[in-house]
């Protein structure tokens, strides 16, 4: 749109360079709403639309593992076998439209050195790799009985592109089925913990008073307990025969308790200084009440400082889970996390015969990189300066 200046030349307007100019812009052109513009904001940034994809796709891998899991994470094949190779060269040399591997086996010898038994490729039995295939059966929404996979071999036959553990289990499998129990520590610890602080942060900066100190007092008690130390000699009152169900809650429980109080620290901060902002102040002198006051216009000002803590959090508590499950401190057997699957990984003799058990590090990695650069961007979008 161009507008024409005293001496009759057009004017063009000036790119808005902040979402704060953007909001200005679009109350006199009434087309974009606030989301719009964050979205358009959020859409220049390349980390966070590759953040975005990603978690979206460890989401959809979370919620239909079974389907993209190409075998039974419980099914035990060769222990130790290292990672499929994919060709689409036939043992002959033949080109192949399909993409074909050999399954790994014992050879039937055994090593001068070390007398573990020699593995191979058996060139005789060659497996192609096909799509939508039938499997092992599961229940699709727990609910829906199926055995289609998104790939795997059409006899099935093993296919294991990041190798076996020393169970013989399928690492990319358990891995994919894993991300449901650690995903899912970590989501359902931030959404407390961000419900929890986030109402204890407003409801001090708000009310001051009594309420903020007694308040305060009880958050610098909850941040000066060390996490660590105090979740481990924790988790030694839980008995050794106690299910895994009991274990994942204790997780959980301990993270919320000592994880709500730093956000609810930042979240007070940002809610004494917006109870001295002007429209506040006349909400307050037009008699408004304090539910209104806080609920239209201290928590949506809040709200962008609450959504970037979310998916910074997430990444430290996949972190945390993970090392507690090194430790064999969070998920027990028979369910599977990321952090259980990488206790292969305690001695270094085995990393330096079997690196592949590190595998499971690549999951991490790749979640943690998502919701960051995730974070980044909606940071960036969010932010009105």
């Amino acid at each position: 749109m161009t507008s024409v200046d005293l001496e009759g030349k057009a004017v063009v307007p000036a790119k808005p360079e902040t979402i704060a100019d953007e909001i200005v812009v679009s109350r006199h052109s009434g087309d974009e709403s606030y989301l719009n513009l964050v979205w358009r904001r959020f859409r220049r940034s390349v980390a966070g639309m590759i953040g975005l994809v990603l978690v979206a796709m460890l989401l959809i891998m979370a919620v239909f593992a079974d389907f993209f899991a190409p075998l039974d994470p419980k099914l035990t094949l060769l222990p130790y076998g290292p990672p499929t190779t994919l060709s689409f060269v036939d043992a002959d040399g033949t080109f192949s439209f399909r993409p074909v591997y050999y399954p790994i086996v014992e050879t039937g010898e055994f090593d001068p050195i070390t007398f573990q038994p020699l593995t191979g490729p058996d060139l005789q039995n060659p497996k192609y790799l096909s799509f939508f295939v039938r499997g092992w059966s599961y229940k699709l929404f727990w609910v829906i009985d199926s055995d289609i996979h998104l790939f795997g071999t059409a006899d099935g036959g093993p296919l294991n592109l990041l190798g076996t553990d020393k169970f013989g289990r399928d690492i990319l499998s358990r891995g994919i089925i894993g991300s449901r129990i650690t995903l899912t520590i970590a989501l359902i610890v931030v959404a407390l913990t961000t419900i929890i602080g986030t109402l204890v942060g407003i409801i001090c900066g708000y009310l001051g008073g009594r309420v903020d100190a007694w308040g305060q007092r009880f958050v610098d008690l909850m941040l000066a307990f060390p996490e660590l130390p105090l979740y481990l000699a924790l988790a030694t009152l839980i008995p050794v025969t106690a299910p895994s169900h009991l274990y994942i809650a204790f997780v959980i429980g301990v993270l919320i308790v000592l994880r709500w109080a730093q956000l609810s620290r930042e979240v007070r901060g940002k809610t004494l200084a917006l109870a001295r902002i002007e429209y506040v102040r006349a909400a307050i002198a037009t008699g408004a009440g304090d539910f209104r006051i806080v609920a239209r216009h201290i928590l949506p000002n809040v709200m962008s400082h609450v959504i970037v803590s979310v998916t910074l959090s997430i990444p430290a508590i996949v972190l945390l889970e993970s090392f507690l499950g090194f430790l064999g401190f969070a998920v027990k057997p028979p369910l599977i996390s990321w952090g259980l699957m990488l206790q292969d990984t305690n001695t270094f003799s085995v990393l330096g015969s079997y690196p592949w058990i590190l595998s499971p590090v690549v999951f991490v990695l790749i979640t943690v990189f998502a919701f960051n650069a995730l974070g980044d961007g909606l940071r960036d979008a969010i932010d009105p300066y």
